[in-house]
């Protein structure tokens, strides 16, 4: 499995807070059938700055480190870039990261209060000049948690968008459980990530959410490509071959229940 999303980098935000931590992290993620780990800390949301060089160059050090210790996962440098004015020109000056710095996707974390109504412009613009956005975490936004049809306009516009594992698994509580599997059931979502930040209360695991999701789905086989062929064609920049999303509203109207 590989693990998209991920706060695995020591001392760089609220993930890993050292070295032993990062180690540790990584284990429990091996231990769960990931081999391959995406670190994607904290940029431009006011609080952490993390330029792409830094974040790469930290990279390599804890690649080394797993290597010395011999944790069997490969580590690839990301960012968790929270949405702000000027994005694109954040991009060019190497503030925010895009996944394996190859300038195709990246992971763009919405407020978690609202859905700015720049972020069709900002959509458009990425779009434009090739890159991709993933929306992190859409079922714990309080918009799109009533009312789903935002992610649908989006994932239309050509936007990916990443489940955190521990949603699907209801360790963020019931509702956003609920909310999670009803996005995966739309298909409105393409990846399932960790998004850990320790060993322990926040950790890298993926197995059961995924399967969760392919008791929701129906198909396991759906349900590990958002763990295994997405994130792959992801890493290597390539286009992404995903399933047609299906409209909430226009669903839920049918059934006579709202999302």
């Amino acid at each position: 499995m590989i693990d998209l999303h991920c706060h695995i980098l020591p001392n760089v935000d609220d993930g890993a807070g050292s070295v032993k931590e990062s180690v540790l992290m990584a284990m429990a993620a091996v231990k769960d059938g990931i081999h391959t780990i995406v670190a994607t800390p904290h940029t431009l949301n006011e609080v952490y700055l993390n330029p792409v060089a830094e974040v790469t160059r930290k990279v390599a050090a804890l690649q080394q480190v797993f290597l010395k210790t011999g944790v069997d996962a490969r580590l690839y440098p990301g960012a968790d870039v929270h949405l702000c004015p000027n994005l694109q020109t954040q991009i060019e000056q190497g503030n925010a990261g895009t996944i394996n710095n190859a300038g195709k996707y990246i992971l763009l974390e919405l407020p978690s209060q609202t859905v700015p109504e720049r972020i069709k412009d900002t959509v458009f613009a990425l779009k434009l000049k090739g890159i991709t956005p993933i929306i992190t975490h859409p079922e714990r936004n309080t918009v799109i948690q009533h009312d789903a049809e935002i992610l649908y306009e989006l994932v239309c516009m050509g936007v990916l968008s990443q489940v955190t594992a521990m949603s699907l698994t209801g360790d963020f509580g019931s509702f956003v459980q609920h909310v999670s599997e009803e996005l995966v059931r739309y298909r409105l979502v393409h990846v399932i990530a960790s998004d850990a930040h320790s060993s322990l209360s926040r950790p890298p695991v993926l197995s059961q959410a995924v399967e969760h999701a392919a008791e929701i789905l129906g198909n396991y086989e759906e349900a590990t490509c958002m763990v295994s062929r997405v994130p792959e064609d992801i890493l290597s920049g390539k286009p992404c071959d995903i399933a047609e999303p299906i409209n909430p509203t226009a669903k839920a109207r049918a059934f006579g229940r709202t999302f």
